[in-house]
């Protein structure tokens, strides 16, 4: 791509039709699930050429990443949340929990479509999902730093601690476990765990 087309690419128009198309992905994402859509159909709906599509993502499966990372954005924007609100760690940690509950059961039975999206780019191993995954790790990080700030949790290290806490959560923020946990109270189990993973780090 030369100089010319790099500058093409990032000009506002083409910025606007970037964030369209995505706009419009998600939309029939949510509608007739991901694997059924296509990027003809993308693009009929746009009113534009499919090769038109392919000028801004190379292929089907850079527009699944991309929305898949704005599902699971929303889920991380909640724990960064956590992480700046004045409030003592322990307090935080059990509303990121909590927070973490809410939204990964309103994703699995709430918005389906979404869900399969999801739980398909965590057995795959998508790019997007391992990012997710250590911005997470860090917003716990941040949390437990807070905490041993504070006196109220033992002195190690942070970020290997994070990871730990965060694999505590897999049990009610993983979409293909909480769906077939659908007859147990997550609620519970979640503030339970929490209390468990507290207990750990002031020891």
């Amino acid at each position: 791509m030369t100089q010319i087309d790099l500058a093409a690419a990032r000009s506002p128009r083409a910025e606007a039709t970037r964030a369209a198309i995505v706009v419009t992905a998600e939309r029939l994402f949510r509608s007739f699930g991901y694997q059924k859509t296509t990027v003809a159909d993308i693009a009929r709906e746009l009113r534009m050429s499919p090769a038109n599509v392919y000028r801004f993502f190379p292929s089907k499966a850079a527009i699944n990443q991309v929305i898949c990372g704005r599902v699971v954005d929303e889920l991380e924007a909640m724990a960064w949340a956590e992480v700046r609100r004045v409030a003592p760690a322990e307090d935080r940690l059990r509303a990121l929990f909590a927070g973490m509950q809410q939204r990964v059961q309103a994703l699995c039975f709430a918005d389906r479509r979404m869900h399969d999206m999801v739980s398909a780019a965590m057995a795959e191993n998508w790019p997007s999902i391992d990012d997710f995954v250590h911005r997470v790790d860090a917003a716990l990080a941040e949390i437990i730093a807070d905490g041993q700030r504070e006196g109220v949790f033992a002195p190690r290290d942070a970020a290997q601690t994070g990871r730990l806490v965060h694999a505590c959560m897999i049990c009610f923020a993983h979409p293909t476990v909480v769906e077939q946990c659908i007859d147990d109270d997550l609620p519970a189990l979640a503030a339970g765990m929490a209390e468990f993973v507290l207990r750990a780090l002031r020891a």
